[in-house]
């Protein structure tokens, strides 16, 4: 190879690498900030405890961590789709999200946090103060690290899971397997299956209601001004009980029937607006399903708003609730249940999932914006919807879920939908051809025009009919073996969902809470030898 060419490599690798030493000194200044302000505090503990002030520092800098890839990973679930579906760009999707997840962290995040996550573990089986704190930090250094692994090889994984299995392996470790709440932890396990099926289910009926009442239809346009009103309401009031419940629920308390009542009401004025604009857009647009989707633009921009608002008031805890637990533990001396969250905690909490998401959120939301499948607005919008309905309903049964699970298991939803009704449609235009063998290719074409312009009934019927004149021509041999259709069948269907993403990304909530808690078991045992 000649000395130019080596040449030219090595600067495309050296400006390749720019990017990622930019990121690296990003989250290393952020870290350094919150090093150089805790530790000008940690001195003014009272508590006779030893290495307060070093466990506070470390703890510290552990939450910010953990802040940091809470934010590079689990906001990609909000905003992914967004991105993918080209409602926004990668710049303006991070721009909204870091506002709305800061936000969200300090105005609804509270004032109080409970100290052990879902009650994992028995406070009073934790083997005193000094053990306790021990736990925490070792948890959230577990927890972070493993985020830090989901994010690098693209895998949306739960943070929740994430402090849980790493709460649980320290606490074994601490206080023995005695210490750990078994039935809670089942309650999480049953939440893998739960909250992807939920969502995907949800997200999928969604967007078949769409397809038949909307793009299935001759009159597009008419169709969308009759729906979207509809569907816009419907939006407005998930998302506002899911406001009331989930976004402000630790401010204000509030039943659900009082949160479907004023978020009922909220629906009903958007409805009133949407169908004043949907009857106005209806006369300006084109008869198509492109121009039809841009009708959903606006409200899922809003909807991923809202979702982040939501998430920074509510996952903002699993990084800085161990960290108020470590706090208070140092300056009580003792073990509490609650833990009041001071506001440089709090800030630490919402700047470390603003600057995650800022520096390393583009590869996750890349990952679930298109790598999975493909996403258009309305696709997007039946994602969006689904986050929130799945929520609100797994609530009122008792059914504990994953907010990660639930928006990932809508993108599977919807793309596993779109294999079966392209594969149903290459079926009947498969039909189609051999309906007409031997006649003129140009009446195949007009006949195959007319059955993708009919609307849904009609194209039920013309299926119908085709199938029986197909099988009565038996005689008649297929345009491919049916081998060859299988292969055809399995690759196409390939290109709709990745089964690769799909296996990586089923494989890390697999294992996220067993490899937090064997990283946090470990980190534990180090630490009780250290300190």
């Amino acid at each position: 190879m000649k000395l130019k060419n080596l040449d030219e490599l090595e600067k495309k690798a050296v400006h390749a690498s720019r990017p990622d030493f930019t990121r690296l000194g990003g989250a290393a200044l952020f870290m350094l900030i919150v090093f150089i302000y805790v530790s000008t505090r940690a001195d003014a503990f009272a508590s006779n405890m030893p290495f307060a002030a070093t466990l506070l520092v470390a703890a510290a800098m552990f939450g910010a961590y953990m802040a940091m890839n809470i934010g590079a990973n689990d906001v990609a679930n909000n905003m992914g789709p967004v991105v993918g579906s080209k409602a926004l760009t990668m710049g303006g999707a991070i721009a909204i999200a870091a506002i709305f997840e800061a936000l969200g962290a300090v105005i609804a995040g509270g004032e109080v946090v409970t100290t052990v996550k879902s009650g994992i573990i028995d406070l009073s089986a934790s083997g005193g103060a000094e053990n306790f704190a021990r736990i925490m930090a070792c948890a959230l250094l577990a927890g972070a690290a493993w985020l830090n692994l989901a994010t690098a090889i693209g895998a949306p994984v739960s943070t929740t899971h994430s402090i849980v299995g790493a709460v649980m392996g320290a606490g074994i470790v601490g206080g023995g397997f005695g210490a750990v709440n078994w039935e809670t932890m089942g309650a999480i396990v049953s939440s893998w299956i739960i909250s992807p099926i939920f969502g995907g289910v949800i997200a999928a009926a969604t967007l078949y209601a769409i397809k038949r009442t909307i793009t299935y239809q001759r009159q597009m346009t008419k169709a969308a001004s009759r729906v979207v009103p509809f569907l816009n309401a419907l939006m407005a009031w998930a998302f506002g009980a899911y406001m009331l419940l989930k976004g402000f629920g630790v401010l204000v308390e509030i039943s659900f029937s009082y949160a479907a009542l004023y978020s009922g009401i909220f629906a009903a004025i958007i409805y009133m607006i949407s169908r004043y604009r949907a009857n106005k857009t209806a006369l300006s647009i084109e008869n198509s399903k492109d121009a039809v989707n841009k009708l959903f633009g606006l409200p899922l921009i809003f909807a991923a708003a809202l979702l982040s608002f939501a998430h920074g008031a509510n996952d903002v805890a699993n990084a800085i609730g161990p960290l108020a637990a470590i706090d208070e533990t140092l300056r009580s001396a003792a073990v509490v249940a609650q833990a009041p969250i001071p506001m440089w905690i709090m800030l630490i909490g919402a700047f470390g999932l603003a600057v995650g998401l800022a520096l390393y959120g583009p590869k996750l939301i890349k990952t679930v914006g298109g790598e999975i499948t493909d996403l258009d607005k309305m696709r997007a919008y039946c994602i969006a919807l689904s986050a929130a309905l799945t929520v609100i309903i797994a609530s009122q049964l008792g059914l504990p879920v994953s907010t990660t699970h639930v928006a990932i298991g809508a993108v599977f939803g919807v793309g596993f939908l779109r294999e079966y009704l392209k594969s149903s449609h290459a079926k009947a235009l498969e039909l189609i051809v051999q309906a007409h063998e031997g006649e003129a290719r140009s009446r195949v074409e007009a006949y195959i025009a007319r059955f993708k312009a009919a609307g849904v009934e009609k194209k039920a019927i013309m299926l119908r009919a085709m199938k029986k004149k197909a099988q009565q021509k038996e005689a008649n041999q297929p345009r491919f073996s049916k081998k060859e259709r299988k292969v055809l069948k399995k690759e196409y269907k390939k290109e709709l969902v990745k089964r690769s993403a799909v296996k990586k990304i089923v494989a890390a909530w697999i294992i996220t809470v067993p490899a937090t808690a064997a990283l946090s078991a470990a980190l534990f045992a180090i630490a009780q030898l250290v300190f």
